[in-house]
């Protein structure tokens, strides 16, 4: 297949799915200017017009809703074709860009992309540490990977591994402040509030199917999980962790579990997840294997 004709069927497939020309070329990292153009090739060589367009919509003529399906599996079988090209010569090339709250930098990401370099020398990383809720179309991301709870969006969400929230405190702020077993007790104590992605406006306490909500008067506000973690390890008050972080601290003696008998869960008492988030549409080998990593890799 001509890349031109290609291209063009990319640019068709990707407004149709994305009913925008915008957010079409956002997914294919080109400009509006260059998928229009795309779009009325495609439409002049099949001598039809495939896409209604106005001010308020973007939507399928007849002739698109029967283009649609052949153009999808067109570029399904060039990526199966791309794929096993790569899988033949042996070895992935190419880049993969991708967003990761901070901690996973210190916790996780270190032993997973050691090994998956070790594997795939031709591939180039290029990770941005955030712990705010990053667009992947926005940022040009492969793929973000998000903490807590899965957001309803356009984006496909592939789930990592889930865990659970506790307390937890230094051994030291334990001595000087005591140990509060209930969540009541909290207002006579430091807490360390972790503001991103968004402010917590409360804690939810489950015990035995039973919620408890409590409204956190933080004494620290931090805008990073890095930031909370050091602040709990260094004795600055009890901070609201991850068992994935926070239970091998408790187990070499350097924090403590605050209210033991409760976990922190959602308003509905769910617990939280590790997934990653991208766009609509087939993932490059090498991406797919690097989800796979990330997934096998969990504390």
């Amino acid at each position: 297949m001509a890349l031109d004709m290609l291209r063009e069927i990319q640019a068709f497939v990707s407004i149709a799915h994305k009913r925008s020309f915008v957010a079409a070329a956002r997914a294919l990292g080109r400009s509006p200017s260059a998928i229009t153009r795309a779009l009325q090739a495609l439409e002049d060589n099949a001598g039809s017009k495939l896409l209604n367009r106005n001010a308020n919509a973007v939507t399928l003529t007849e002739a698109g809703e029967r283009l649609l399906p052949h153009a999808e599996r067109l570029l399904d079988v060039q990526r199966d074709a791309a794929d096993e090209l790569a899988a033949l010569s042996g070895t992935a090339q190419g880049w993969i860009r991708f967003a990761a709250p901070e901690l996973l930098g210190q916790q996780v990401l270190p032993t997973v992309l050691a090994e998956f370099s070790r594997r795939h020398p031709q591939v180039t990383l290029d990770v941005q540490f955030s712990d705010q809720s990053l667009d992947p179309l926005q940022g040009k991301f492969d793929f973000v990977v998000r903490g807590a709870f899965p957001q309803s969006s356009e984006l496909i969400g592939y789930p990592l591994w889930s865990y659970r929230r506790h307390l937890y405190a230094s051994p030291n702020y334990v001595a000087r402040a005591g140990l509060a077993q209930e969540p009541e007790a909290l207002s006579e104590h430091a807490l360390i509030l972790h503001t991103a992605p968004r402010i917590l406006k409360a804690w939810h306490f489950c015990r035995d199917g039973q919620i408890t909500r409590l409204q956190p008067r933080p004494r620290l506000r931090l805008s990073a999980g890095s930031a909370v973690f050091h602040s709990a390890l260094a004795g600055a008050g009890i901070a609201r962790l991850a068992d994935w972080v926070g239970e091998p601290q408790v187990a070499a003696g350097r924090l403590v579990r605050v209210c033991p008998s409760y976990h922190l869960t959602s308003s509905s008492g769910d617990d939280p997840q590790m997934h990653a988030v991208y766009p609509a549409g087939e993932l490059p080998a090498r991406v797919r294997d690097l989800l796979q990593a990330l997934r096998r890799g969990k504390p």
